[in-house]
This record gives structure tokens, C-alpha cells and sequence, in this order.
């Protein structure tokens, strides 16, 4: 299936693989870690019942995305050793110790609090539980912010000096971890999570309310994720920009790959709607432009000068179609769901919400969109940056270990065999955890004590 690929190809499609499947989880755990918090919270504040049903319904889809995230993570860890052992030996100094806070941080303040989150209930005080649900979110944002920084340091690397073996070695911490990318990545990345945990949680309620429309807990996280959706979406179009206009500053090669310009253009640059990259011919194909747009948005300034790929030799441009295409599917769904908020909010006050069937259906169809998006903009970040693993310092093709392509296909054949069987089965449970109501996940939560107790006094009869 591999043959005539080479070991660096093989490498990087194993490692897009992997990524692809794990990031789906830490970005719903993100998102749900801090959606129970808030529940939880409202539940103590108000005694409303319907709080802490649809906490319950949803802690074990957070339980079960969360060991998942866990395991896919671990396997990523063994490429840097396997398949990339140049690139962390000439890295190591400066992204080891940013991997090892994240360890020593955030996922100890998880797993310490995270046993009280799912078995405390009823064993702890109330306060005590709060807080232990608190840490939990709070030890999955500290866990993206080290992550963020060490990828975001790949990307505007800053605070290094080179020894004489080569090694990138830290020379100012503060400017390694917040390097200039980073606050803007770390806060469009959280904010993604929550839009992709918003929707994703908005479907559900909508599935369940278009087969019980009076279901009081459906209705609940139906209502709660169409206010998120609402308010939040275009705080995220402002961090876009925000990001974009950072991108253009230390990564212009990246930009002019995502709007497709190929020539310097110093009285305006277009916005390409649509079209088709060519490298060979080193033009777009196909191009649906607005004049003067893409300089706007850039520079904001109609007539702002933008460069294009070919300030750039063509063995330093990234793959161009994916990096075009990626973004754009990232943007326009992100537009998609601002619509989808907005429309909320008309509904809402118009008093059908939760009467509309085609407003369910449309936001049960954009279950998925959130976690589209991220995975969106996670191709645009990571294969716009080649042909450099560390941004016009690294190359890609000097990073990778010196092993054989036939090893490299034959461990990813295990992985893409692996991932499908234990990963889809995992995704199948999940769903059919979603397709449970709250009225029935609040009934075995009831009756759970009593069958308890009932198996105690039998194993106890004589």
C-alpha cells in the first residue's frame, strides 16, 4: 500500500494520522471539563434539578474522551524516539522541559482530582466536590497551555541560541514559552474547544428534543449551547483575525500560501473566494476573488502591500492545496456556526427555539462542525509551517530518524489498524452514550443504589 514512499513521507503521514485522531479528544474534554463546571456551579446556586441531571449525562462522555485522549496522546510520545530522533535530540533542550511542566502540572492536578470528579459524588462534601470538578477544567487548560506554547515555539521560534553540537538551547525561558505566537494560538485554540464542545452538546439536545419536546434537560443544553454559540462565535472571527494578522507579521511565507497569492501585490490584494493552487504553473486556477479584500483583512488598509510565494524559493513553499483548501473549509465553517447563533437568537426571541424542526435538524447536522474546524486549522497551522519542522531554522527532511521506509509502513499499517478497531469502537460508545436520554441516564442513576444495596444483602444471606 506503501510502496515508493519514502521514510520522511511515511513518518509525517503516521504522526498526521495519530494527531488527527487524538486531538479530537482533548478538545472535548476541554470543552466538557469546563461546561460541568459551570453546571455544577449553577446547580448549587439554583438547587435546579435539571443542572445536575445533565451533569451527570454528560460526565461520562467526559470520562470516556478523556481516557481516550489520554491513550492516543501516549503513542504520539513514541514517534519523537521512533520516527524523529534528530529532531528531539535538536530540540530537546528547549521543548523537553515545556513537555515536562505540562506532566508535572496539568495532568497531575487532572488525575488528582479527576477520581473525586467521577466517584465523589456523595462521598465528598459539596464544596469539596465543586472544587475538584474546578481543578479538573482548570488541569486541562494549564495541559493546552504548555502544549500550545512548545508547538507555538516551533512555529515563531524565540528565547534560543545554537551550541556547538547544533542543539537548540534556551536563553530566555519567558520568551520561549510566550513567544510571539502563542497568545494568540492558546486563545483561539480554547475558544475552538468550547464552540466544538458547544455544538457538539447542541445536537444532542436537539436530537433529544425533536423526540421529546418538553424534555427539561435537553431543553436546558439545547438553550445553554445556543447561548455559547451565539456570544462566543464572533469573539472567535475577532481572535481569527487577531491570529491572522500575527501569522502575517511572523509567517507571511504560511499566509500567502493560504490566500493564494503567488506574486507581490503592492496596491491591494484580492480575497480568493475559491480556486485551485498550482505550483507548476505558479498562479491560482479557477479564482473567485473580491479586490482589494485580502489586503483589508490583512493590513487593514485597501491598498496594503502583501507578498507572495514567489518571494520565497519554491523548495521553501508548503503544500499549497491542502494549506488553500484547509483554511478555507476552517473559515467557512466557522462563519457557519456564527450563522447558526445569530439565528438562535432570532428564534429565541421569537419564542421557538425549541419549536423549530428545521433549526434542530440544521444544528443536529452541525454536530461535527466544531471538531471539523479545529482539525481545519490544525492542517493549515502544521502543513503550512513546511517544509520546516521549526520554522525556517529545521527542515522537515533533516529531522526524521535514519530508518528504512519499509519499517516506518509496516508500523503504520499497525497504527491505522489499530486506531480504526479500538478508536472506532470507542466513537461507536460514545454515540450511543449521546443517544441515551437524560431521563433515562437520571433513572439508572437512581436506581443504582437500590440495585446496589440489593446485591449486597444477597451476597450476605446465609
Amino acid at each position: 500500500m506503501f510502496e515508493g514512499l519514502d521514510a520522511v513521507f511515511l513518518a509525517r503521514i503516521q504522526f498526521a494520522f495519530t494527531i488527527t485522531f487524538h486531538i479530537v479528544f482533548p478538545a472535548l474534554t476541554i470543552g466538557l471539563a469546563s461546561y460541568l463546571v459551570v453546571l455544577e456551579g449553577f446547580w448549587l446556586a439554583t438547587g435546579r434539578q435539571a443542572y445536575r441531571q445533565v451533569f451527570d449525562y454528560w460526565l461520562r462522555i467526559f470520562a470516556i474522551a478523556f481516557g481516550m485522549g489520554v491513550v492516543s496522546g501516549v503513542v504520539m510520545s513514541y514517534h519523537f524516539g521512533t520516527n524523529w530522533s534528530v529532531f528531539s535530540d535538536m530540540t530537546g533542550p528547549v521543548l523537553g522541559p515545556l513537555m515536562s511542566y505540562e506532566v508535572l502540572t496539568a495532568f497531575f492536578l487532572e488525575a488528582g482530582f479527576l477520581g473525586v470528579m467521577l466517584f465523589g459524588r456523595g462521598r465528598v462534601g459539596k464544596g469539596v466536590y465543586f472544587f475538584s470538578t474546578a481543578m479538573v477544567a482548570a488541569g486541562s487548560l494549564v495541559s493546552a497551555f504548555w502544549i500550545l506554547s512548545a508547538n507555538s515555539w516551533m512555529q515563531t521560534p524565540a528565547g534560543y541560541a545554537v551550541n556547538a553540537a547544533g542543539q537548540f538551547v534556551p536563553e530566555d525561558w519567558w520568551a520561549i514559552v510566550f513567544n510571539p505566537s502563542f497568545p494568540y494560538r492558546f486563545l483561539h485554540m480554547t475558544v475552538a474547544a468550547y464552540l466544538a464542545t458547544a455544538f457538539l452538546v447542541g445536537a444532542v439536545g436537539a436530537y433529544h428534543l425533536s423526540r421529546r419536546r418538553q424534555d427539561e434537560a435537553a431543553r436546558l443544553m439545547f438553550s445553554m449551547a445556543m447561548w455559547m454559540a451565539a456570544l462566543v462565535t464572533p469573539v472567535q472571527v475577532v481572535l481569527g483575525d487577531l491570529h491572522g494578522l500575527n501569522s502575517f507579521e511572523y509567517q507571511p511565507r504560511k499566509v500567502a500560501a493560504m490566500e493564494g497569492h503567488f506574486e507581490a501585490l503592492q496596491n491591494g490584494a484580492p480575497l480568493h473566494l475559491f480556486g485551485w493552487p498550482s505550483s507548476e504553473e505558479r498562479r491560482l486556477k479557477y479564482a473567485v476573488s473580491i479586490p482589494k479584500l485580502g489586503s483589508l483583512i490583512l493590513t487593514h488598509d485597501l491598498d496594503g502591500p502583501v507578498r507572495g510565494l514567489e518571494a520565497w524559493p519554491r523548495e521553501d513553499w508548503p503544500p499549497l492545496v491542502i494549506v488553500f483548501w484547509s483554511f478555507r473549509i476552517m473559515v467557512g465553517l466557522g462563519l457557519l456556526m456564527m450563522l447558526v447563533g445569530l439565528a438562535s437568537l432570532w428564534l429565541r426571541w421569537r419564542g421557538r427555539l425549541y419549536r423549530s424542526d428545521g433549526f434542530l435538524k440544521l444544528t443536529l447536522v452541525m454536530a461535527p462542525s466544531g471538531l471539523v474546524a479545529i482539525l481545519a486549522g490544525w492542517f493549515t497551522t502544521e502543513v503550512g509551517r513546511q517544509p520546516y519542522v521549526v520554522d525556517g531554522l529545521l527542515r522537515t527532511a533533516d529531522s526524521a530518524s535514519p530508518i528504512d521506509a519499509p519499517a516506518v509502513a509496516g508500523s503504520l499499517t499497525a497504527i491505522v489498524i489499530v486506531y480504526t478497531l479500538v478508536f472506532g469502537a470507542g466513537a461507536f460508545y460514545l454515540l450511543r452514550l449521546m443517544g441515551s436520554s437524560p431521563a433515562d441516564v437520571a433513572l439508572e442513576q437512581a436506581e443504582r443504589p437500590t440495585r446496589v444495596a440489593r446485591t449486597a444483602a444477597g451476597r450476605t444471606k446465609p
